[in-house]
């Protein structure tokens, strides 16, 4: 992979550009994506984003959210696979391994265009890139397009629309400004942003305030019920069976954020959710201090991502991959404890 300044004198001359990003993509993933959108329309490019998923009802506020395609929605499958065979550049944002794209990825695989990565997560998949940035450091996806449009010499080209997509992506990868990630250079580019325009307010008040009384309830419902505090490890479970979601109508997105509640108890050092979805169990983590949930993650759940926060995935039914974390948190039980 080539370092991807080496596209930069080549972003003035007009092209076929599609944008993609990880499988239920999140604010960092669909901020970053939109963000990059605004810019390069203003070079005179063709350009599309494609998700490989659907994903929650907070993100349609974003600036151009309707002309995002939905690779899984048989109405949109075929635009998207014409906008992607047609693209000179692929910019793959917020995802290390193509198979994050979920159904998506054996199209990108064979697409014969440039591919360009721009990702915080560990060990990306170099070998499948042409050209891009990794960068572990970093905060969120969309604070390296910030850099990205910054490096690149066009600082003058971020608009309204960019300003709000980048900042609602480091908002939510940072959780709010809190995580040890949100660096000085960050608050210097929120303060950018803020001079060029940003009305900051309902940029969160879109995210975390546009939910329904339902997910409220099952959050109150999941915390009674579902939680399972093991002080012994320092450690905290959600196990959220399919029936919760059938019985409090939870969409794409209402669970977003609930793994970081237990945290917010006095000892707990790594905090666990698993659901229990139609096609597989879905696992997110979160610690504090020097607890590498990446590691944890790759080891026994098939995942990854940040040191402090990634994710997982296992078909096991909810009840085996309940005991394998809890055979797995014994075995580390020197480190959390």
């Amino acid at each position: 992979m080539k370092s991807i300044s080496e596209i930069y004198s080549q972003l003035t001359v007009p092209k076929c550009i599609a944008i993609t990003m990880h499988q239920k993509p999140d604010p960092d993933a669909m901020g970053s994506a939109l963000g990059l959108y605004h810019f390069l329309l203003q070079f005179g490019h063709t350009v599309a984003v494609v998700s490989p998923t659907n994903w929650a009802d907070f993100l349609d506020w974003m600036p151009a959210n309707d002309k995002v395609l939905d690779y899984e929605n048989y109405k949109q499958k075929e635009k998207a696979d014409t906008s992607l065979i047609n693209a000179d550049w692929l910019f793959c944002l917020d995802f290390n391994t193509i198979s994050r794209t979920r159904n998506m990825a054996p199209t990108i695989k064979n697409l014969s265009c440039t591919k360009i990565l721009i990702d915080h997560h560990q060990q990306p998949e170099v070998e499948s890139f042409d050209y891009g940035v990794s960068d572990v450091t970093k905060s969120s996806t969309c604070e390296m397009v910030y850099d990205f449009i910054i490096a690149s010499g066009h600082p003058d080209k971020i608009n309204i629309e960019t300003a709000e997509c980048l900042y609602a992506g480091v908002m939510g990868d940072t959780g709010s400004f809190r995580y040890p990630s949100a660096s000085a250079s960050l608050h210097r580019m929120v303060a950018t942003l803020k001079d060029k325009g940003l009305l900051h307010t309902p940029v969160h008040d879109n995210v975390y305030d546009n939910y329904l009384e339902n997910r409220l309830r099952f959050i109150g419902h999941v915390l009674q019920n579902r939680m399972e505090i093991m002080y012994e490890y320092n450690a905290a479970l959600i196990a959220i069976p399919k029936n919760d979601l059938i019985k409090y109508e939870i969409k794409t997105g209402d669970t977003e954020g609930l793994v970081n509640y237990p945290l917010s108890i006095q000892g707990i050092k790594l905090a666990a959710i698993v659901i229990d979805r139609d096609e597989e169990r879905k696992w997110s983590f979160r610690s504090k201090g020097d607890i590498d949930v990446n590691t944890f993650a790759r080891e026994n759940f098939s995942g990854g991502g940040h040191f402090n926060a990634s994710g997982g995935r296992t078909y096991d039914s909810l009840e085996k991959t309940v005991q394998k974390f809890k055979l797995a948190i014994k075995e580390n039980a020197s480190q959390l404890q």
